[in-house]
């Protein structure tokens, strides 16, 4: 069955959660984190890593993308058992920037080229410059991303185009 969300889309995109760094205490010395990622109505969820501050998700979540213009947007929560989960943060991603990579021309480019530098703005919680880069016939981009809304904690992840196959990138 198809899913109807997917008539629309232009491709897809993985964000692989690789970890969390300096995360904010939401317990008495520790949080037990996990990230919920939204791209427009799609959320998907990691698993939550107990006890840490520094979380090592090395996990991957897929999206499909319907509205290149719509923000990527991260929630990390700190899971409790018999209470509401605490909020340890929230960041946005603006994709423009990795979409337009991705429908650059990058045909009979070498592997390991820069399509293009994206650096810190107010439209994005990105902490660092990042490289948005072809390699192995994929565009990607790794990140790291400073948490809004929370005393400290940043997230690193990398992003990856998926070509659906019948989608176009706008």
């Amino acid at each position: 069955m198809v899913n109807p969300g997917m008539s629309n889309a232009i491709g897809a995109i993985r964000i692989r959660m690789k970890r969390g760094i300096n995360l904010a205490v939401r317990d008495s010395k520790t949080s037990d984190p996990y990230i919920i990622v939204a791209l427009g109505e799609q959320k998907v969820r990691t698993r939550t890593i107990k006890n840490t501050l520094n979380p090592e998700w090395n996990e991957d979540l897929t999206l499909c993308v319907t509205d290149p213009n719509q923000p990527l947007k991260l929630f990390v929560y700190d899971y409790d058992t018999f209470s509401p989960d605490d909020v340890m943060g929230e960041a946005e991603i603006d994709l423009r920037p990795f979409l337009n990579a991705v429908k650059s021309n990058v045909e009979g480019i070498p592997n390991g080229t820069i399509i293009t530098q994206v650096t810190p703005n107010r439209l994005n919680s990105i902490s660092e410059d990042s490289s948005i880069v072809f390699n192995d016939g994929e565009v990607t981009q790794n990140m790291f991303l400073r948490l809004h809304n929370v005393e400290c904690g940043e997230v690193e992840l990398e992003l990856k185009w998926i070509d659906l196959p019948t989608s176009r990138v706008a």
